[in-house]
């Protein structure tokens, strides 16, 4: 009897395999170890919090006759070995002072929000301030929004407003990735991250996030992702050119920027 040309002695010593186990009949696992399975299963349904060695331990005080190495393969195939939970490694950022240049584009800040649609489905938002005159500048709504979304809503906002000299932003993944640290590179954009664990210093846009949610995410029940752009858009319009701002001397944000711009123009020159 030959395998593709060689006799079987031959090819199990060429892959290191024994005859006796080439002729042994291929058996499921889950067949093989059905006995395991069932008093595994057992204990891990009476007790759902213990981890592996209390299980083996109280197998063998059962009085089974398994071996450890058995019985954690046998527990790794049903999957019952939970990953170990590790703490996400920050880096470490300096401590960002709030201060504030009352003018345009001076330092845009950025944060994220969610919250949940009639349904159950759960959606983000990207919020954008220009912390100089605590103008919105753009409220974006997903159900995600990775780096390259980020991007592509700053591009837009940049098109009408110009860019900022420098962005606030905590430490996400999508604010950590390196196309989005490029992108501000490539256009003398300066990040400020914030400490790990430190919102107050991303205050001004965390004043805003609660607003916001108080105005409009906890006041409606939406039931579609539309429900929530439209609405949003239109509070931020209100926001902005509308609602009284307490720390503009009660002058809404867009009329505030507007005289800003108008102190800095320069005096018509008389003739």
């Amino acid at each position: 009897m030959e395998v593709t040309g060689l006799p079987i002695q031959r090819a199990c010593q060429v892959v290191g395999l024994g005859r006796a186990t080439y002729y042994r009949p291929l058996v499921a696992w889950a067949q093989r170890d059905a006995p395991v399975i069932v008093a595994l299963t057992a204990v891990v349904t009476a007790h759902p919090r213990w981890g592996f060695w209390k299980c083996y331990r109280r197998l063998r005080l059962d009085g089974h006759p398994w071996n450890a190495k058995r019985i954690w393969r046998v527990y790794c195939q049903l999957r019952l070995n939970l990953p170990r939970r590790t703490k996400k490694r920050l880096p470490m950022r300096p401590r960002q002072p709030l201060t504030v240049s009352p003018e345009p584009n001076a330092v845009w800040a950025v944060d994220f929000m969610s919250d949940t649609l009639y349904g159950g489905r759960r959606f983000r938002m990207l919020n954008i301030l220009d912390e100089g005159v605590r103008e919105g500048l753009a409220i974006e709504v997903d159900t995600s929004l990775p780096a390259e979304r980020v991007i592509r809503v700053l591009e837009q906002v940049v098109m009408w407003r110009g860019y900022p000299q420098a962005i606030r932003l905590d430490n996400g993944p999508e604010l950590l990735a390196d196309r989005f640290v490029t992108w501000c590179a490539e256009r003398g954009i300066e990040l400020r991250y914030i400490q790990p664990g430190k919102p107050a210093q991303n205050g001004f846009i965390e004043r805003f996030n609660r607003t916001y949610r108080t105005e409009v995410l906890n006041a409606y029940v939406f039931e579609s992702l539309d429900q929530v752009r439209e609405i949003s858009a239109e509070w931020l319009l209100t926001y902005n050119e509308v609602r009284p701002h307490d720390a503009l001397a009660g002058v809404p944000p867009a009329t505030y920027r507007a005289q800003l711009e108008t102190r800095s123009s320069p005096l018509p020159v008389s003739r």
